[in-house]
């Protein structure tokens, strides 16, 4: 398993998480709670939100995509501020050994059956999404 792949199984975990969360906040839209509560709320799934699209642009990074598509997509100007704001994370990434990659990643199939689970005829038709990444060349 490389970094790349790692950071696209972590990007899984983060979107499976935002999911959840968003989910639990359409059961929560009749419940009496505070304005605060509810902005706390909806600041934390933004948050989350982003934290999806950095790990989005690091596994991008790390696949070495072109960092002005990377800025392009991102709706950002300058190519070198962008690779220049993910570059420790990047290097961070590449520097961990396999076993930690491999121990990181671990757990992949249950993301798998959490996607089976919540899967609608709308979605990708596939068994494994996640799992699929390991017989990636």
């Amino acid at each position: 398993m490389t970094p790349e792949i790692l950071a696209r199984i972590t990007a899984a975990r983060a979107a499976r998480d935002l999911s959840d969360l968003a989910r639990q906040e359409v059961g929560t839209t009749a419940g009496s709670t505070s304005v605060t509560e509810r902005i706390v709320r909806a600041r934390r799934l933004r948050q989350m939100a982003n934290e999806y699209v950095d790990l989005i642009v690091l596994a991008e990074g790390l696949a070495g995509a072109d960092w002005a598509e990377i800025t392009r997509a991102l709706s950002r100007g300058d190519a070198a501020t962008v690779e220049e704001e993910y570059a420790e994370a990047v290097g961070e990434w590449n520097a961990l050994t396999e076993a930690e990659v491999v121990e990181a990643g671990a757990g992949i199939e249950a993301l798998d059956a959490w996607y089976a689970h919540h899967r609608e005829d709308h979605d990708p038709d596939l068994e494994k999404p996640v799992a699929d990444l390991l017989n990636r060349h």
